[in-house]
This record gives structure tokens, sequence and C-alpha cells, in this order.
């Protein structure tokens, strides 16, 4: 397995540190979290999506993926979380990777029904233009569907190889779920696997890797049991949590921590 961190660790900082940072501490690669105020979003111009990917190049390191924040399950019309999503799309293809991350995002006033079938329905649509772009969409286990069970229901539903799971192992775990249940789940649309580390279901501030309670090594273990050869990425939530360390000071135990846990596993 590859290894991977997010820049949601280390929001706003130059795309040259990050790459940096990567190399550094033995990240193969980084989940580019796209945001206004983040150095890679939507408006990005051409010229400078190019600089972008050729700063990650020239330092041997991989853009995994493009973290997005469309919603493909909320209440609304089509048309703007579809535009949302092409433009992610076009992002991804212009930066040189596989991955866009999306979200749920189903709202209370739908019926469990609706959100999975409009989740299904815009996902259906855009994973026929991820095809023709080389992009694939991770709908991410979060909110309305935190379990590897809700993600696989609607994924199973809409049949598209270019249509896959994003395995966030804090919301699985905060939703009951095992993960030897979790991987079975999402097994045959799994892109990749986010890990993170947490003190509690009460405080989710995020911890260095192995501090906290989340099932680390289980979710290791079922992965590697299962001949699964992908990506972890480290989420470390600092954009949300101004009090966290900083994540930079981390990285190299974290990516010991997951290295051990790797050879363990084997």
């Amino acid at each position: 397995m590859k290894l991977a961190f997010s820049t949601l660790g280390v929001p706003g900082v130059p795309v040259p540190e990050v790459v940096a940072l990567a190399t550094r501490y033995g990240y193969h690669g980084v989940e580019l979290r796209a945001h206004p105020e983040e150095p890679v979003h939507l408006g990005l111009p051409l010229g400078e999506r190019a600089d972008v990917a050729a700063a990650f190049k020239a330092g041997g390191v991989e853009i995994l993926g493009i973290a997005g924040y469309v919603k493909v399950a909320a209440p609304g019309d089509d048309g703007p979380v579809l535009h949302e999503l092409r433009s992610l799309l076009e992002l991804a293809r212009d930066l040189g990777t596989r991955f866009v991350r999306v979200f749920p995002g189903g709202g209370t006033e739908q019926s469990a029904e609706e959100a999975d079938a409009t989740a299904a329905r815009r996902l259906g649509t855009a994973a026929e233009y991820a095809a023709d772009l080389g992009v694939r969409i991770l709908l991410e286990t979060h909110d309305s569907h935190r379990t590897g069970a809700d993600a696989g229901r609607v994924l199973g539903t809409v049949g598209h190889r270019q249509a896959g799971a994003l395995w966030d192992v804090m919301h699985t775990w905060l939703g009951g779920e095992q993960p030897a249940q979790t991987y079975a789940a999402l097994a045959p649309f799994l892109g990749y696997v986010q890990v993170k580390d947490i003190a509690s279901a009460e405080d989710t501030t995020p911890l260095a890797l192995g501090a906290g309670v989340l099932p680390l090594t289980e979710c290791v273990d079922v992965l590697s049991r299962g001949g699964w050869d992908g990506w972890l990425c480290w989420e470390y939530e600092k954009r949300w949590y101004a009090d966290a360390a900083p994540l930079p000071e981390l990285l190299g135990a974290g990516r010991d921590h997951l290295a051990r846990l790797l050879n363990d596993a084997a």
C-alpha cells in the first residue's frame, strides 16, 4: 500500500512546501483539498494547474486525488450539483490525478430512499463524463451515508466502474461498523482509504496516528487479508481544529506508524 496525506492538515500551505513535506517524510502522494481558501481550487487558471502538476512531478510525489465538496445526495435540482462535479473532474484531469472525492450530503427533509436515489442518479450521470476524462468519482463514507453499507447501497445501484468509494475510517467507526463489515461492503468499489485518529466519539479533535481510539490496526489487517494494495491517506483535520498540533511535526512518526501496521499485517 502507498501512503499519502491530505492538505486539510496543512491549510493554505503553498504547493512547493506541500511537496517538500511529502518528500522529506517519505509519503508517496498527497490528497489536495479543493477550496477557494486553498492554493488549488476550481477557479485555478489552466497555466497554474500545469504548474501544480509540474511541481509534484518534479518532487516525485503523486497527486492522489482532489477532495471536493459536492454533495451528491443533497435535495434540489441536479444541474448545479452536476456542474460543480464536472468542474472537479476537469480539475483532476488537468492535474493528472485519478480520483475526485464527493460527499453524500443527504438532507433531513428526504427519506433515506430518496437520498439514495438522488445520489445514484447524479453519480450515474457524472460517471459517464468521468470515464471520458479518465477520472474516478469516490463517494466518501460521511454524513448521511456514514457507513460502508450506506455507500455500498448507492454504488451498487449506480453500477459504473467510475463511481467508487472512499473509506473514511472515523465515520464508519462512528456509524457502528466493524472494519471487516465495512471492507465487505466497499471492496467492489474501493478507491482509497482515509486514516486518522481521535480521542473518542465525543471528542474528534485530530490526534497523532495510534494515539486515539480508532481501529487502525484492524483496518490495515482487513485490507491486507483482502489483498488490497491501494492508498492509505492520513486526513488530519487541522483546518477545523485550530488547537490541534501542527501536522508537519507529526508526519514522520505517522508514516512510521503506518509502516509498522503494514509490516505487521504482511
